[in-house]
Order: C-alpha cells, then sequence, then structure tokens
C-alpha cells in the first residue's frame, strides 16, 4: 500500500508540472490556457450570458528591458470549455485601439507601462464584454531558455524569412530561415516567433499560434516527463500568474484531450489602419461580441446586439480626423476562412497528406501588385515618411497592410524585402531603393530611409 500511494503522489506532482509548464512554455510566444468555475450563468453588462464551464485566461507576454517596464506585445484570451474539453485562443493584435481608462484612446499593448497587468485586464474586459477569470504573465526574456529546456521544439517554417537589425536593444537581430520542418533552439524559435512580414501583425500572429501547437505537441510527448524538473526551474522566475494549483491540476488532465479536440486559433476580428506614421488595429466590436457569445454557447441575442452597435458607435465617433483604413470588411471574413480552414487541415493531417503523396504544396506567386501584402516601415527619422510611403505604393496598387515606426532614424537607403519574383512589380518606383530577397512570394517589407524623399 506504500508503495502505491507513494506512485500516486508522484504522479499527481507530475500532472502539477506538466500544467505550470503548458501554461508556461507554450505562453512563451504565444500562450496557455487554464480555469475556474463560474458561480452559475448571469448575463453581463453587454448582454453576453457567462456560461459557468467556460473559462478565459489572459496571456501577457511582456518584454521587459532594465530600463522599461516593457509592454505586452503578445496578448491572448484563451478560452476553455471544461465540459466539453475544447479551447480558443483569441489573438489581440498589439496594435488595437481601445480605450484605456485615464489615458483615452491608444494601443492596446500601452496598457502594461500605464498600469501593469490590472489595467491591462480591464481593458481587454471592457472590450470583449466578459471577465477575465486568470491572468498568466511571462517575460519574453525568458524564452530562449525554456525552449532549450526543452530541448527544442520542430515546427514547419512555411516560407523563406530573413531580416537583419543590427540596431536591435539586445546588441543585433539577424533572422535567416528557410521552408521546411526543421527543431528549432531557443535562439531560432526567437527568430522565427520575432520575424516581421508583409502581413504585419496578422502574420506575426499566425506564427505565434503555429508556435503554440508546436509547444503543445512536445509537451504532450512522454520523453518531456522525465526532463519536467529542468523546465519547471527554467520556468519557475518568469511566469505570473493568479491561477490556483488546484486549477492548473484540472487543466492538465484535459490536456490530451484538448489536443485530440484541436485547439482552435482565431485573431480578434478588425482592419489595420494608421494615423500618420503609426499603425493601429481597429476592432469590428459586433463580430468580436459574437464570437465571445458563440464561445459561451450562447448566442448573442437582441440586448447584446444593441449594446455592442452603440459600443460600435461611439467607438466609431472616437477616431480621429485623418485615421485611414488600409482594408474592408473583405479582409477580416478571408482571414476568418483562412483560419477555419486551417483548423480543420491541422498540421498532423497535412503532415501526413505529404508524406503518402510525396508532395509539398508549391509556393505561389504574384501576379499584380495587388496580390502583394506590404508593411511599411519608417526608418528615416522623417515625420510623416511612411504614410507618404503608403501613399506612392497605394497609387501603384499594391496592398499596402500597416504603416510603423522603425526603431532606427537614420537609415541612409531606402530597402524593399521581397522574393526575387516580384523585382519586375517593384521596378520603375518613384524614389530610389534597394531590392534584395528573402521574403515569400505573396508579401514584401518597405524600410523607408532618407533618401525616400
Amino acid at each position: 500500500m506504500r508503495v502505491k500511494r507513494k506512485r500516486r503522489r508522484k504522479y499527481t506532482r507530475l500532472y502539477i508540472l506538466a500544467a505550470v509548464i503548458f501554461l508556461s512554455v507554450a505562453v512563451l510566444a504565444a500562450c496557455q490556457f487554464m480555469g475556474r468555475t463560474l458561480p452559475g450563468e448571469a448575463e453581463n453588462e453587454s448582454g453576453i450570458v457567462d456560461n459557468q464551464q467556460v473559462v478565459h485566461i489572459l496571456l501577457m507576454g511582456v518584454d521587459r528591458r532594465n530600463d522599461d517596464v516593457g509592454r505586452s506585445d503578445t496578448l491572448m484570451v484563451i478560452s476553455v470549455n471544461k465540459d466539453t474539453g475544447k479551447a480558443q485562443v483569441m489573438s489581440v493584435p498589439r496594435d488595437t485601439r481601445v480605450k484605456i481608462e485615464g489615458h483615452g484612446y491608444d494601443k492596446i499593448n500601452h496598457a502594461y507601462p500605464y498600469g501593469g497587468h490590472k489595467l491591462t485586464r480591464s481593458t481587454v474586459e471592457k472590450l470583449l464584454g466578459i471577465p477575465m477569470d486568470y491572468y498568466v504573465l511571462v517575460d519574453l526574456n525568458s524564452f530562449e531558455r525554456i525552449i532549450d529546456a526543452l530541448d527544442g521544439i520542430d515546427i514547419d517554417v512555411e516560407k523563406r524569412m530573413y531580416y537583419e537589425d543590427p540596431w536591435d536593444d539586445n546588441g543585433g537581430l539577424v533572422i535567416d530561415l528557410y521552408p521546411g520542418m526543421q527543431h528549432m533552439t531557443g535562439e531560432k524559435a526567437i527568430q522565427y516567433v520575432r520575424y516581421r512580414d508583409g502581413e504585419g501583425d496578422i502574420g506575426r500572429i499566425n506564427r505565434q499560434q503555429h508556435f503554440m501547437r508546436a509547444v503543445m505537441t512536445k509537451m504532450l510527448t512522454p520523453a518531456v516527463l522525465p526532463k519536467l524538473p529542468k523546465i519547471i526551474e527554467a520556468v519557475r522566475k518568469c511566469v505570473e500568474t493568479d491561477m490556483p494549483l488546484t486549477e492548473m491540476l484540472s487543466l492538465a488532465n484535459m490536456l490530451p484531450q484538448i489536443k485530440d479536440n484541436g485547439l482552435n486559433s482565431e485573431m480578434l476580428p478588425g482592419t489595420p489602419a494608421f494615423l500618420a506614421d503609426v499603425s493601429y488595429w481597429l476592432p469590428d466590436i459586433v463580430s468580436l461580441r459574437e464570437m465571445v457569445a458563440e464561445q459561451m454557447d450562447h448566442p448573442l441575442d437582441d440586448r447584446g446586439r444593441a449594446t455592442a452597435e452603440t459600443v460600435k458607435k461611439e467607438y466609431e465617433a472616437s477616431l480621429p480626423a485623418g485615421m485611414v483604413s488600409l482594408k474592408d470588411e473583405s479582409r477580416s471574413r478571408q482571414l476568418k476562412d483562412e483560419k477555419t480552414d486551417e483548423n480543420r487541415d491541422s498540421e498532423d493531417s497535412k503532415t501526413e497528406k505529404q508524406e503518402k503523396t510525396g508532395k509539398k504544396d508549391r509556393p505561389r506567386m504574384a501576379e499584380s501588385p495587388g496580390q502583394i501584402s506590404v508593411l511599411v516601415i519608417n526608418d528615416s527619422g522623417i515625420n510623416g515618411a511612411g504614410a507618404r510611403m503608403v501613399a506612392k505604393l497605394t497609387d501603384k496598387g499594391f496592398n499596402v497592410t500597416g504603416v510603423d515606426t522603425g526603431k532606427k532614424s537614420d537609415r541612409e537607403h531606402t530597402i524593399i524585402v521581397t522574393d526575387n519574383s516580384n523585382v519586375n512589380w517593384f521596378y520603375g518606383m518613384p524614389f530610389s531603393c534597394t531590392i534584395m530577397d528573402g521574403a515569400d512570394p505573396m508579401e514584401a517589407v518597405v524600410y523607408v530611409g532618407k533618401d525616400f524623399e
């Protein structure tokens, strides 16, 4: 009897450790899920009905610096249905324009330096119209150490990824990845998650979700169990949460079921926009509230819809003059369709299909400038240069997805990073530039230099 009790206690500890790890590691640049039972069904002020079996957890990935509290550049809301064993992850773009209490309208990732995890949590709750049950805060500077503790992860890199930034705060950043399945150390995984492409925040979020699935797969392999003490030690000091161990144990027991059901990934619906050289994501309030209500298994009723419409009107009235929307609603529908297809055809089944046929998807090629998604980064130090670059690109028919201010402000020469197959589309631009190979055929990143104007 003693031996059996000892084994039972040992397995219980392993389950708890596994829960903490999965909570933390998948968090690395993506997310985690955990929860508590709500005290019965009730309608929120938003008109959304709470489902006592659905738990919502806010994940914040913060990049802290010695002289800076950091910003929550990774924001995800994880919803776990304890009754069905299904989990959903909603990624919130860091550029989402929201009302932050005491600070007016600003990007949602600014809530953290303004008021830490508490202000970030209340801001997200007001946006979604529901309370968060728990929060998980991860210091992303520990990212590399945690992945190495797992002995790396396997990721099928979807495209060529090249980027070089010698002015990065951490002593320079070089991202140089090629397509295909590969085993990644912590250093390589950082490159994959941090890569910026023509899709802007959308592409970054897709890679975070891709990474998260890879971590989940690794966490649920038997080979990981003996390494749990090492992994726990690696993540112990870089994760902060208000979730009790009893909830960790409850969710740890659900992990295999969640993996079997598939981890459904979504992005907060909305449209990209910019004001001067600052990019924003403008949330679609009504679609967002519908999505949240669907997670609760209670469709948005008339009261909830009326409330959402009121919030939408107030939000639209707050938009400043000069705000330029880069997309219409068709992009949101297209993104949702793409994510639905991705969830339907999981990575495992896709890999199995390729192994059986011996074929891999052939890379696409842009047949017009409008098929090329372009991210503009103003490195010139000239105010408004990014916005004026957007105007020139859109005049040529390119699909500009966002404009941002770079970390440097003294780039002398304008550089366009894209695929070699797109060179002809960028010839004849009304400014001097160098075209470099290193991106997907459907994407480009334009780094604006002083010689642009």
